[in-house]
């Protein structure tokens, strides 16, 4: 039985290893203009009404889509864009299921994503790669272009950690932000390293703009010249460090505020509040990564976010997830030692990641995801960021 936020669903537990393909669509700017890709609509010929979605119509499914429209104070514009929107909850309905048979430790279920298809979950809500693609299996902070800034992180003290830690205690995250229908996950993993960072460095925990990375930022990774940080249309976390050495340095929200959508740039230098002065790329070992987050700060991560659009709570640990398709960038700001995982029999460790999509997604805005099974390859882009405080 599905509990906290989410909408009631019973299942049975299920261990069958069930197929999920993500489909990969290219990322836009989904800002409300001419080419708006939000919710679609189905209202011209191209698309008529499917005869399965009238199928659903007076069917307990549609009660559950009701009160879905009730709760996320949904609407639609017209009775056929509704008819879809209802076939699309359906099949999100049942893809919830299979992933709550997937990844047990976790809660899945409907959540606000549960009237849209993968194809726009992804393009509206992730958006880690920028123009061109994302820099998958490949070392994403290696380039040319990062030689004079970025290092690698030397082995870090690994041993005599605590056995839990959390940077929100700690006052160095601030409040779950929200990115709304654009692929600007990078730019938010971005800031909220640097936002933690400067709190250990000063004190002070600043609210900074991602909004100047969505309109400014245009760095390419020369070594993957086609890797570009685009505004809504993706990015990548390391090519922002880049432009923010050569920049000068990240204004405030208050100065700077997020809008959503890509604009003119409109970055004051008189305005910096942060210097970036580098970044560094850490080791794969979780072990590593756990001792540069302890001792360093939160850490920019990239990872597949395939179980996310539908999760709701508990520690994700699926029996299946891909370690190379990184699409959604994220921070990891802390780690548990007490999930309990109904595979690994009894309590183990986990990952506190805090994402963007609001404080009415997942765990009041955050994910827990298991640790030390490199789980859907958030192991293999993580960075950390140096900022100058005089």
């Amino acid at each position: 039985m599905m509990r906290s936020g989410g909408m009631m669903l019973t299942y049975a537990p299920c261990f069958t290893f069930l197929t999920c393909a993500l489909i990969v669509s290219s990322t836009a700017n989904l800002d409300h203009s001419p080419q708006d890709l939000n919710i679609r609509q189905v209202t011209d010929n191209q698309n008529p009404i499917s005869t399965t979605n009238l199928l659903l119509l007076g069917t307990t499914t549609e009660l559950r889509f009701k009160s879905f429209i009730q709760k996320y104070e949904k609407s639609y514009s017209t009775h056929e864009e509704y008819v879809h929107r209802l076939g699309v909850f359906a099949k999100n309905f049942i893809r919830a299921a299979e992933h709550q048979a997937m990844d047990p430790t976790a809660i899945h279920g409907v959540t606000q994503f549960s009237d849209l298809t993968e194809e726009e979950f992804e393009t509206m809500y992730m958006g880690l790669g920028g123009r061109g693609g994302t820099l998958l299996g490949k070392d994403p902070v290696d380039s040319a272009a990062a030689a004079a800034a970025k290092s690698t992180a030397m082995m870090d003290r690994a041993t005599d950690l605590p056995e839990s830690f959390d940077w929100r205690e700690k006052g160095a995250v601030t409040n779950v932000k929200m990115q709304g229908r654009c692929g600007s996950c990078w730019a938010f993993s971005t800031t909220g390293a640097i936002e933690g960072a400067n709190f250990i460095a000063t004190g002070k925990l600043l609210n900074l703009s991602e909004q100047q990375l969505v309109d400014c930022d245009h760095k390419c990774d020369l070594k993957e010249k086609d890797a570009c940080d685009d505004g809504c249309s993706g990015g990548l976390m390391t090519n922002a460090y880049n432009y923010l050495i050569e920049a000068g340095g990240i204004e405030e929200e208050s100065t700077y505020p997020y809008t959503g959508k890509r604009g003119e740039c409109k970055f004051n230098p008189d305005k910096v509040a942060v210097i970036v002065r580098s970044f560094t790329s850490i080791p794969v070992d979780e072990s590593q990564i756990a001792a540069n987050l302890v001792h360093n700060g939160p850490l920019a991560i990239g990872l597949n976010a395939v179980f996310m659009q539908t999760y709701i709570g508990g520690v994700s640990c699926p029996l299946i997830c891909g370690k190379k398709h990184l699409n959604h960038g994220v921070l990891l700001v802390g780690y548990g030692s007490r999930g309990y995982s109904i595979l690994r029999l009894g309590y183990k460790p986990y990952w506190i990641i805090k994402n963007s999509w609001g404080v009415h997604w997942g765990e009041h805005g955050y994910y827990r995801l298991c640790r030390g099974h490199n789980m859907c390859g958030m192991n293999s882009m993580v960075s950390a960021v140096g900022i100058q405080t005089s």
